[in-house]
């Protein structure tokens, strides 16, 4: 079985055009990203973009790279292309690490691998980490997911889930210590010959509402493996003040 860690890195961004190129502390982002891939046990590593600049600053760093289509309505169809462009069997693994994560820990990219290894009626594999304060349980921009008591995902949502029958607002933070609330950690693990079958897919409408692609998966009756991550995951890249706080924490 093939292994292959992938890093979606596009240019455009709203909040902070041209993230992968971005400086921090003497390399760019993309590179520092690369770095803790590569550092991992998974031994093949790519970045997959669309965008020359993104090309040449890898080539200069003689780093595989292989460009893609621009037009991709999301990042896990550009994996489903990259499956294609390296002619992937159904059954290898394409590790899916977020290229705005500079920060990110090599254990948990094996992790998130070897679970989908261990899980074969599984199509992917992701993790999560315990919500501890209510401001990230409301906050809207933290995806949340629940699980059955074999690991499954049996849903996520931007909302607060579970929800408690008693709760008289959105601030009823002594709820807390009354469900195991979990947050989802956006890196994932996908077999080849879901990413294929994923793109032929219409986005779903539960997959629209949320703005969350990974519910496509489910809504058409795929696995989704959850483990709590081995390890603290920091914050990605979103912000100009995301940006500042990496730079500062990579300062000290």
């Amino acid at each position: 079985m093939r292994k292959i860690i992938v890093i979606p890195a596009r240019y455009a961004s709203t909040r902070l055009p041209g993230k992968p190129l971005i400086d921090i502390q003497g390399k760019p982002m993309i590179q520092r990203v690369y770095e803790q891939a590569a550092g991992s046990a998974i031994e093949e590593v790519i970045v997959a973009t669309d965008d020359v600049r993104i090309e040449d600053c890898l080539k200069t760093l003689n780093y595989n790279v292989c460009m893609t289509k621009a037009d991709h309505p999301s990042g896990t169809d550009r994996l489903a292309e990259v499956a294609d462009i390296l002619a992937l069997d159904a059954e290898d693994i394409i590790i899916n690490v977020q290229g705005d994560e500079p920060l990110i820990p090599h254990t948990v990219i094996e992790q998130v691998a070897g679970l989908l290894e261990a899980n074969p009626k599984a199509s992917v594999a992701t993790l999560s980490t315990p919500i501890t304060d209510p401001d990230t349980l409301q906050n809207p921009n933290v995806v949340k997911v629940v699980s059955s008591d074999s690991g499954r995902a049996l849903y996520f949502s931007r909302a607060p889930i579970a929800w408690h029958r008693d709760s008289n607002n959105h601030q009823d933070a002594n709820k807390l210590d009354t469900f195991p609330y979990q947050r989802h950690i956006g890196i994932y693990a996908y077999r080849a010959g879901f990413l294929r079958a994923y793109a032929n897919w219409a986005p779903c409408a539960l997959e629209q509402t949320e703005s969350l692609e990974q519910l496509r998966a489910l809504y058409n009756d795929h696995i989704i493996q959850v483990a709590e991550a081995c390890e603290q995951v920091p914050e990605g890249i979103d912000t100009a003040e995301d940006l500042a706080a990496i730079r500062n924490l990579l300062a000290e």
